[in-house]
């Protein structure tokens, strides 16, 4: 049987912070990365993906000495790979999204709505990745825009903001997009707001637009641009997915997909804008796995907790085998430069500052002083509070004093393993 790694001191974080995880997506791919490449085909991403997260925060990848010029105290900070694949460098990513989606949102409510593709999907869109999961980006907000400009449900355009998600607690694949939609839009002409129907007694809160009828088109409006694909040669089935080449075989999935019940899920209104960026940013920079829900790792398997499908508010313990473990992880790395998290409707990019701008006059609400899109830098003033403490100015745990940045010197440099070899991607 082969030996756990020891877990690592559980020690507060630098700034006094969180405590560091036990383990890592890191500890795994060190350990037995080499033995899943040998035995598993992977894409020039997916490599890329492995050799950051392995070198992220080591001396691979660079760093600096903190000292404090009054006590003498020092301590070593390694530079982050900043992949977006890997648990370490979402944090100020996400401080820095949320300050800039500060200034988009209306005082208005928001509702949240998700659309899930079937199942007997899923190994069609692991093939077409950037295709289908951008068809599905579409056609959701398609959806969303046919129910809202339909004077019998809103007849206005809302503000929509998406997020899209691959992955389940247990890591297997599950393809939907988060969607956060404003509760009411700006009239077709532009002179009014509009807002969603109030619920029809007045203990029913009001919903968006009916879910079963939102399932429907969604479905039909996906299996057209499906069809559209297949007809223009633009879809790629090989592998497990070669059969699909025969038309009997790829009218069978449209057949069953067609008569598969898909899945629209919706909730009532947020309790205000505060509350709708608190929720968006448990979604937006999240990766497959958290390193804080690993239990154990070792050369043989992996340990961590999910939530239990029978009853969610209880965790339970699954065990895979290592390399098991880094093939589902990798199964959710979306291709290069692809847009995770896009913005339809009001806060579309192409007409975003004006549309905003009108929606807050009509609805009484004064400009944002920095305009509608803070720009986008490093400053703790411009991020505000939601940094963490991690981010400002760096202060000496014993002393208090300021903590000075000096080169790191090769001597300081810790090694890690050699993992350049079976990680080129040249």
């Amino acid at each position: 049987m082969a030996r756990p790694l020891p877990a690592r001191p559980a020690a507060a974080g630098a700034a006094g912070g969180e405590a560091r995880p036990r383990f890592e997506v890191a500890d795994v791919v060190r350990v037995c990365g080499e033995t899943y490449l040998r035995t598993h085909p992977s894409t020039g991403a997916e490599r890329r993906v492995l050799r950051a997260i392995a070198h992220c925060r080591t001396a691979t990848l660079g760093g600096h000495v903190e000292r404090c010029d009054a006590c003498d105290h020092r301590r070593i900070a390694y530079n982050s790979c900043r992949n977006r694949h890997c648990p370490k460098c979402q944090g100020k990513e996400r401080a820095r999204w949320m300050a800039a989606e500060q200034a988009m949102l209306l005082p208005v409510p928001y509702f949240h709505v998700v659309f899930t593709l079937p199942h007997a999907l899923n190994a069609l869109v692991r093939g077409n990745r950037r295709l289908l999961h951008g068809v599905l980006f579409r056609v959701a907000a398609a959806t969303l825009h046919t129910f809202a400009r339909d004077p019998r449900h809103l007849g206005a355009e809302p503000a929509i903001t998406m997020v899209l998600h691959t992955w389940t607690q247990t890591l297997t694949e599950h393809h939907h997009v988060h969607c956060v939609v404003s509760g009411g839009g700006l009239s077709r002409d532009g002179t009014a707001w509009v807002a969603v129907p109030p619920g029809k007694t007045k203990r029913r809160r009001p919903f968006l637009f009916p879910v079963r009828a939102l399932s429907h088109v969604f479905r039909g409006k996906f299996l057209a641009a499906l069809r559209r694909a297949h007809r223009r040669g633009a879809l790629r089935c090989a592998g497990e997915t070669a059969p699909l080449t025969d038309p009997r075989r790829w009218q069978a999935l449209l057949n069953t997909v067609q008569h598969t019940a898909w899945i629209v899920y919706a909730k009532p209104p947020f309790g205000g804008p505060a509350t709708v960026l608190k929720y968006l940013s448990r979604y937006t920079h999240r990766v497959a796995i958290a390193n804080r829900r690993l239990l154990a790792v070792s050369e043989a398997a992996v340990r961590f907790t999910s939530r239990d499908a029978t009853a969610p508010h209880r965790a339970q313990v699954l065990c895979l085998p290592a390399t098991e473990f880094l093939r589902r992880f990798l199964r959710h790395v979306v291709p290069r430069g692809f847009m995770r998290i896009r913005h339809y409707g009001l806060t579309a990019n192409r007409h975003r500052a004006h549309k905003l701008a009108r929606c807050r006059v009509l609805l009484g609400e004064p400009p944002p002083p920095a305009g509608d899109r803070p720009p986008r830098t490093g400053t703790r003033d411009a991020l505000g509070a939601s940094l963490p403490a991690a981010a400002a100015a760096a202060v000496c745990p014993d002393c208090g004093g300021p903590l000075r940045k000096l080169p790191l010197p090769a001597a300081d440099a810790r090694g890690v393993p050699p993992l350049a070899a079976f990680l080129d991607t040249s």
